[in-house]
């Protein structure tokens, strides 16, 4: 699908010309996420569409799961912040719609209860978590292992081992160490995770040098992607081989995120194509999903599918090297994706990074999250 003249036309009527804004446009700054309006659908009938097909749902079942991951999504700001230091982590079960809560100390648990979301007590608390998963990401990966997380479910840090490498040298050696750094479980895939990257609205095509990638997401002046896709000042062509402008920041390995700003004629809208399949969804802040909520991407390869959030403060070990802070999906991709959309309900969440499998014997992907981007970079999100 290409957009036409006429849908250009429209876009450029209703929506913000580079860094100019209407009078009708809430931006969302890097320093805040903004929520859907209350008066609002929870999704545009397009990510409905898409959520029905790939989850087996029926219009209604739909709408009341995105109507409880939005009340999760609210709740969970709310019980991190009554759990304090104790908080250990969040998920949601998507069959029963119950958001947990993990508290490392059991006088916080009432206060998070209030909230209510359930609560389960742990050992550890997510930033112990997190710093003995910071001592890991300070190691030299072998190609052996896959990746590794904090998972909350288990209060542990997961290291994923391909799978007959369980006895390599340098990857004993690894866990050795990763054990040293704290409480650590071995799981064996059978899967290699590569980038997306093959040979402005978000799933759309765009082309440096022989590489083609996704834009994920419009930014005030430009758009942001995968940093894989193209380093510092590198420039990039639109879908119709027009140029768009260049990269003016870029982060592969340890990261892969980036930003291009956008000119010659080209502007940015804060749609999320649906490439014929569904609607296009309109972007309206990034209030960041849960785990277990659902979620779907945009890409110029396989255009638009959705599934779950998996885990979140994932390293992923590339063949190019690690990449930190990223958030496993359900959802399938394939090349030529790398830098789409990840959208929930109409909030954005992140851009493609890697994975394995593909949309036709399923797969699980990689994003790298949005406001971690905007954070970096500066940047303002554009939102309708």
């Amino acid at each position: 699908m290409r957009r036409t003249r006429t849908l250009r036309t429209v876009l450029s009527a209703l929506l913000v010309t580079g860094a100019c804004a209407t009078a009708g446009f809430l931006p969302t700054s890097s320093a805040g996420a903004a929520t859907p309006h209350a008066d609002r659908a929870p999704a545009s009938d397009g990510v409905l569409a898409a959520m029905k097909r790939d989850f087996g749902l029926t219009d209604r079942q739909a709408k009341a799961r995105l109507a409880t991951e939005k009340q999760a999504t609210a709740t969970e700001r709310q019980a991190r912040r009554a759990a304090g230091s104790a908080y250990g982590g969040s998920w949601l079960t998507s069959k029963s719609g119950e958001l947990t809560v993990a508290v490392a100390d059991p006088a916080k648990a009432a206060a998070v209860r209030a909230t209510g979301a359930h609560v389960e007590l742990v050992t550890r608390s997510a930033a112990r978590l997190d710093a003995a998963k910071k001592r890991i990401d300070a190691l030299d990966a072998p190609a052996g292992v896959s990746s590794w997380r904090v998972d909350w479910p288990t209060n542990r840090v997961v290291v994923e081992v391909r799978a007959g490498q369980q006895s390599d040298n340098d990857v004993t050696r690894f866990l050795a160490e990763a054990r040293k750094a704290g409480p650590v479980s071995v799981r064996t895939t059978e899967h290699t995770p590569t980038t997306l990257a093959a040979g402005t609205v978000g799933g759309d095509p765009y082309y440096t040098g022989n590489v083609r990638c996704s834009i994920g997401f419009s930014v005030q002046g430009g758009f942001v992607t995968a940093g894989h896709c193209g380093g510092a000042g590198q420039g990039v062509n639109g879908w119709d081989g027009s140029y768009v402008g260049n990269f003016q920041g870029s982060s592969f390995p340890d990261n892969d995120y980036a930003w291009v700003n956008v000119g010659s004629g080209w502007w940015t809208v804060p749609v999320v194509l649906g490439w014929g399949t569904v609607s296009d969804q309109l972007v309206r802040g990034s209030a960041e999903a849960p785990v277990g909520a659902s979620i779907c991407r945009s890409g110029s390869t396989s255009h638009w599918h959705c599934g779950t959030v998996l885990a979140k403060n994932e390293t992923v070990n590339y063949s190019q090297g690690a990449v930190h802070e990223m958030t496993k999906t359900s959802v399938c991709a394939e090349p030529g994706d790398s830098g789409g959309s990840f959208i929930s309900g109409d909030q954005a969440q992140g851009v493609t990074s890697g994975g394995w499998g593909d949309c036709t014997g399923g797969g699980e992907t990689w994003y790298q999250p949005i406001n971690e981007i905007l954070g970096r970079f500066g940047l303002t999100l554009h939102t309708a």
